[in-house]
């Protein structure tokens, strides 16, 4: 699985770049903006093909998941933390309704402890971060997890094999795609790659 998501700050046409990385083979995009609020989610949802809502997950205002008609939710670790013991409740909620769950964790040990399973799970940073400053990767090595685990931090077309040799089912781009000088140009490099890797591993 290959998941890009959304750059934190809004960028000049960007439901424009969106829609050209789904049409360019993007399977999943989480959608997260910490600094809009709902309307600014809205808006933005609305300039992204209705085709795609599909393919979108979402990290806050969950609520707009049906009404966009959206892949489903992703939960962030300290929203996860604060549910405590209504998180089986909230994530029932809406699977119950057909929607996906994801979750994001900075340790093995927390995928373990949690009572709560989901389609899948982000962990990070498992390079030394493209988009963070100082932020320094961990090489988690999760091939003894049972859970379907995407490995974030770090990922771009070089890191590639090293992530799923670390036993990693899919990765997440953020900066890899962002942060380069042309997004669509960079996500093809990364999507090629991922092709020709996950090809590899299945033969």
């Amino acid at each position: 699985m290959l998941i890009v998501l959304t750059s934190e700050r809004a960028l000049e046409n960007e439901a424009d770049q969106i829609n050209e990385l789904f049409a360019n083979g993007l399977e999943v995009l989480h959608f997260r903006k910490p600094t809009f609020d709902k309307q600014g989610y809205s808006i933005l949802l609305n300039q992204i093909a209705a085709k795609y809502h599909s393919r979108i997950m979402l990290h806050q205002y969950h609520e707009l998941c049906e009404e966009f008609g959206l892949r489903g939710i992703h939960l962030q670790e300290q929203p996860r933390r604060d549910l405590k013991d209504q998180l089986t409740q909230y994530v029932d909620s809406y699977l119950d309704k057909g929607y996906k769950v994801s979750s994001s964790f900075h340790s093995k040990e927390d995928i373990k402890n949690c009572t709560v399973s989901f389609e899948y799970v982000l962990l990070s940073p498992v390079f030394g971060s493209i988009s963070k400053t100082g932020y320094k990767g961990k090489g988690f090595d999760v091939n003894d997890l049972k859970e379907f685990v995407i490995g974030m931090g770090g990922i771009n077309e070089s890191t590639l094999q090293a992530t799923f040799d670390l036993g990693f089912k899919g990765v997440g781009v953020l900066g890899g795609v962002w942060n380069a000088e042309n997004a669509l140009k960079s996500f093809n490099q990364i999507y090629n790659a991922y092709k020709k890797t996950e090809k590899q591993l299945t033969n």
